[in-house]
This record gives structure tokens, sequence and C-alpha cells, in this order.
């Protein structure tokens, strides 16, 4: 199951940073089909962050999962829609050299059907934002 558009190679750019699309259901409410992200490439990760990694079965397939909390071997990572699967869950740990960078930003294009004044406003509060680790992940785990 896609979790990014983008090709499963990282691009090569000169600053840390590059875009990402997201596409399937397993990160809502924090992150929803068509978002577009921002991406530190190579950014030091902590448990809650939302991050990038590489499909430990499918290697150029790159997932948008968040950081549960480190175990040996690596990263036990979780989507935050429970019911969506492809995490941890479904692979195990994903090793840390498979991690590839940190969701910093997150934003939502405008959609077609959103032209009246009150539509645009609500759609500008929201569009953009940035992506916090939810220090939350480490309840979540204990509960599955």
């Amino acid at each position: 199951m896609p979790e990014l558009s983008q090709g499963g190679e990282r691009p090569r750019a000169l600053l840390p940073f590059g875009p990402a699309e997201v596409t399937g259901p397993s990160m809502v409410p924090t992150l929803h089909h068509g978002d577009r992200l921002l991406v530190h490439w190579g950014a030091g990760v902590r448990p809650g962050d939302v991050v990038v990694l590489r499909h430990p079965f499918q290697q150029d397939l790159l997932v948008v999962k968040r950081a549960a909390e480190r175990r040996e071997g690596g990263w036990w990572v979780l989507g935050d829609n429970a019911y969506a699967g492809g995490d941890s869950t479904d692979y195990g740990v994903v090793p840390e050299d498979l991690v590839l960078g940190r969701v910093r930003f997150r934003y939502r294009p405008r959609r077609a059907d959103q032209r009246s004044p009150l539509a645009l406003v609500r759609w500008a509060l929201s569009a953009a934002r940035p992506v916090f680790a939810d220090r939350s992940a480490s309840r979540r785990l204990r509960a599955r």
C-alpha cells in the first residue's frame, strides 16, 4: 500500500529538504490523501515523530509513519489510523538505515469546490501546518 506518490528514490538535492505527496489513509487524521509534505532528509528521529522510510519488504516504496519507539534493531512505526494497517504490526521493527527523514510541514492543496469566500478562509486557516511529534504514540503502542 503506497504512502508517498514520490518515486522510490530520495531526490538528490543540495538542501536536506524535499517535497513528497501522501497517498493512502494510514496517517489519518494527521495526514490525508493528497497532502503535500516537506521532508527533512537525514534528520534525527525521536519517538512520536512522523517519518519517511523505505518499506522493509519493498524498498523501492517510500512510506510515511509515526516512529512509536526505538527497539532492538530499529524503530517500531505505526500509522495514526489503526484500521489502515501497513505498519510495524504487519512487518515488525524497521531497521534504522531504512528511516530516511522526518516530516516537518504539511500543506493541503485547495480543492476545486472551495470557491466561496468562506471556503477560501477555512482553507487558508487550515492548509499549511507544521507536523509535530505526538508524544502519545507510546500509549497507542501499549494499547495494541
